[in-house]
């Protein structure tokens, strides 16, 4: 049974829909999950008439609940009214509102066991706010829904790279004032068993990236490092986590020393995403952590090209791709996990009769008299 997959539209002036149905227009995406697109029919509908001739009969299958999806077929659910009207380009408080309630109806079907797994498209993190919404982003929203008080993960993945994060969408004047022993060891634990579990690496080496210039220079330059950063490299190894550095991200990243590494853990967004999306701009963002799973692609919503058929939709493509392997991956996993050698007593099989287990002799006295 093909897994299906929750699809939330993200800002309606952006370029989610334009991502998500050049994604699913390619015929292989419905061969490899059911895909259910938590926006509205309507909506779509607009931006297929911004995209190719050939996009614009596209058939979007309406459903009220996902377990009416259609295997083969592009299933939408409508979240919000038909008359939310689409501003390419432009931040609206009606694109807020209909970008949360697509979002909280996917995680409550999510959390239903109603959907196997959460692709995201964009989100605008401004006009999202309201009562409902206090977070710098999906991720922080997804640790409160589903992190049942465990630490999650901001993780870019791609072929080239997978790169963690200490502090997500943080100012950087508050980054030096989040940063602990604890809670960088936190994130190693969690790097540690993501690799392990979702990548089905069995021994991961992870790279830990300096927070000032220069690692520091020995406390000439910051002292984050000698206090923070390396003791809990050290607390980790005595872990049994295979943790190096701290290096200085510059060198690290100008040398290409990340090859030698499973994954790596930076300090601060920009630290991390800047040479990420440098080499690779199809990455994708995976939560880490988390009992669920959920993906998105690497790019915000890129309101200059809403509506010119312009966005690339190789990062959710990328963001499909992954969900599935993390699905199979956490599968076999568990399953390797338990107990493979249950022995059972088993009756004796009674001594085995006939031509080849005659005695010798037998054998030989029978073909003389033949």
């Amino acid at each position: 049974m093909k897994p299906v997959i929750a699809i939330t539209a993200g800002d309606i002036n952006g370029i989610g829909y334009e991502v998500i149905l050049k994604s699913l227009s390619n015929q292989h995406m419905t061969e490899i999950c059911t895909p259910v697109i938590y926006g509205n029919s309507k909506v779509a509908q607009i931006h297929l008439k911004t995209l190719d001739v050939e996009l614009h009969n596209l058939q979007l299958n309406l459903i009220q609940h996902p377990e009416e999806a259609k295997a083969g077929l592009i299933n939408i659910i409508s979240c919000y009214a038909d008359t939310t009207p689409v501003n390419f380009g432009t931040s609206t408080k009606e694109a807020g509102k209909a970008s949360l309630a697509a979002l909280e109806r996917a995680c409550a079907d999510l959390k239903a066991g109603k959907v196997q797994a959460l692709v995201t498209a964009p989100i605008n993190k401004e006009n999202i706010q309201s009562p409902e919404f206090r977070f710098s982003g999906h991720t922080e929203y997804l640790t409160s829904v589903f992190g049942d008080g465990n630490e999650s993960l901001m993780m870019m993945v791609s072929d080239v790279m997978r790169i963690a994060l200490v502090c997500n969408h943080t100012p950087i004047s508050r980054v030096p004032q989040m940063m602990s022993k604890e809670r960088i060891l936190r994130k190693l634990t969690v790097l540690n068993a993501t690799l392990k579990r979702d990548f089905l690496i069995r021994r991961p080496r992870i790279a830990i990236l300096a927070l000032n210039p220069h690692a520091g220079d020995n406390g000439l330059i910051g002292t984050e490092e000698r206090d923070i950063i390396r003791p809990a490299i050290q607390a980790a190894k005595e872990q049994g986590i295979d943790a190096f550095g701290p290096f200085s991200a510059d060198g690290f990243f100008g040398a290409g020393n990340y090859i030698h590494y499973d994954a790596v853990l930076a300090m601060y967004h920009d630290q991390g995403l800047i040479p990420f999306k440098s080499l690779d701009m199809s990455g994708v963002n995976y939560t880490a952590g988390l009992n669920i799973i959920r993906t998105s692609p690497d790019h915000g919503t890129a309101y200059d090209m809403a509506g010119k058929n312009m966005a690339d939709p190789m990062s959710f493509n990328h963001s499909i791709f992954l969900a599935l392997d993390l699905m199979e991956h956490r599968a076999l996993t568990d399953e390797l996990a338990q107990d493979p050698l249950v022995i059972t007593e088993r009756p004796r099989p009674e001594r085995p009769t006939g031509r080849f287990f005659v005695p010798k002799e037998e054998l030989e006295a029978e073909e003389a008299n033949e």
